[in-house]
């Protein structure tokens, strides 16, 4: 697989879980890649129930990519 096609799977893997709902909740970098978690809370009627999903991205452009997400989530917050 060409390193684009690669940016373009893992670009609509965090594509599918943003629009499912999920946060970046953390990312660990390593010299294989970073492992981005994504957290999905899902109301419960003893409080909240969070969902973990984890992707491993390896591309340095998806790797940007989840980074804008990650910088448009903390200037949500700060709003």
């Amino acid at each position: 697989m060409s390193d684009y096609q690669q940016f373009i799977s893992e670009k609509e893997k965090i594509d599918f879980l943003i629009d499912q709902g999920y946060r970046i909740k953390g990312v660990t970098e390593n010299l294989s890649g970073a492992f981005v978690e994504f957290e999905l809370r899902v109301p419960d009627p003893s409080g909240h129930k969070n969902q973990l999903e984890k992707l491993h991205i390896l591309t340095a452009d998806a790797r940007k990519y989840f980074s804008s997400i990650l910088i448009q989530q903390s200037l949500k917050k700060s709003v």
